[in-house]
């Protein structure tokens, strides 16, 4: 007796152009995450930790991660201006994969430029899980 595999997930199908445009707005997101630990790490290290070679290559470090970040948003945005709209592509699996709930709801259907990381939280503030 062969059961057809069952289908886990729904199709999504979504515009690439739109779907992409999200990606932009999430790697924006982590590149300005990013960015807010040096100076964190630098108040926390104090003015001796700071000049030693091993913290200057992790700031050089969190530096090349955000240059890269946003490099490839950049990058993701700008061909992301050719392809046509009419191109589409079924999300559903890849959604799955994701496992941050609000950064799923952001990458998932009908939210063009959402955030799953609210940029303006309070420095202190913090999500149990």
């Amino acid at each position: 007796m062969n059961d057809p595999m069952p289908m886990p997930y729904a199709s999504l199908e979504e515009s690439l152009p739109e779907v992409l445009m999200r990606l932009v707005t999430e790697l924006h997101d982590v590149a300005y995450l990013i960015e807010r630990v040096e100076p964190q790490l630098l108040e926390m290290g104090g003015e001796a930790d700071v000049m030693s070679a091993e913290t200057v290559k992790i700031l050089q470090g969190i530096d090349l991660a955000v240059q890269k970040t946003r490099g490839l948003a950049e990058f993701v945005d700008t061909i992301t201006a050719s392809i046509p709209d009419e191109w589409m592509v079924d999300v559903s699996t890849a959604l799955s994969l994701v496992k941050l709930a609000d950064m799923q709801k952001a990458l998932g259907k009908g939210m063009r430029h959402g955030h799953s990381q609210p940029l303006s939280k309070a420095a202190g503030d913090f999500d149990f899980f």
